[in-house]
């Protein structure tokens, strides 16, 4: 499921912008169908507009019926009335999704102790400066288990001991879930820190629902502003 939103509230119609010859969210939906491993692929838009380009080049789509604040509320609508059991979230604004880092965030469900894992989301190593205090780069610390413990805008963890050796990593926008722990989270209410932060993945956080995150190789450029735009231009025409 591909939620897209047309508002977005940094880069509106951010998903409707030419990348290539393609509009990003074309890009999103076609190397989504492309990776072999979906039975279906689904766009869940608020818009009109990316619903008519999806659908007029052949593509699934479907309108969602209410306003949303985030992409999980979006699909666990589309989702709560299909027979389904693992359902991955990957948001419009990832053009260059690829196979291998979904099949390891798959994996999570089916190996020794995956019966377990209820949520489940990638992460890949930060090496910028510039990005990691950039607010828009969303920051992620793990436990020893691979368990998520905090998401933030802010840098995590603040390098108060500099002598101290850690590795930084951005939270990549893509979920897998299992349908009952999408629809809890679609019937919590919006908790503190998702409200402070806008990021919806601590609603599971603060509900005490765990998140398993995954390390993958470089995803590519995630759209958020127009600098991205322009990085992804410049990795399209290298591939």
């Amino acid at each position: 499921m591909i939620p897209a939103r047309y508002a977005a509230t940094r880069f509106p119609a951010k998903l409707m912008q030419l990348l290539g010859e393609k509009t990003v969210i074309r890009h999103t939906y076609e190397n989504a169908k492309a990776t072999g491993l979906f039975g279906e692929v689904v766009v869940v838009t608020d818009s009109e507009i990316i619903y008519e380009e999806i659908v007029s080049h052949g593509g699934r789509a479907i309108r969602s019926k209410k306003n949303h604040e985030s992409g999980s509320d979006r699909i666990a609508e589309a989702v709560e009335d299909l027979d389904v059991d693992i359902i991955v979230n990957i948001q419009g604004d990832e053009p260059f999704v690829r196979r291998e880092p979904l099949c390891l965030l798959l994996e999570e469900f089916i190996k020794e102790g995956g019966d377990q894992v209820r949520v489940a989301s990638l992460m890949q190593k930060l090496n910028d400066q510039k990005q990691i205090e950039d607010p828009n780069y969303v920051k992620v610390v793990v436990d020893r288990k691979m368990n998520a413990l905090f998401f933030s805008r802010s840098i995590i963890p603040y390098p108060r001991n500099q002598e101290t050796a850690f590795n930084y990593y951005e939270h990549i926008g893509v979920y897998a879930f299992r349908k009952q722990a999408l629809l809890d989270y679609y019937y919590l209410p919006m908790t503190p820190l998702e409200k402070a932060e806008k990021i919806e993945c601590l609603r599971y956080l603060e509900s005490g629902i765990p998140i398993r995150m995954v390390i993958t190789e470089y995803m590519g450029v995630e759209i958020d502003t127009h600098e991205d735009l322009i990085r992804a231009e410049k990795l399209l025409k290298n591939e």
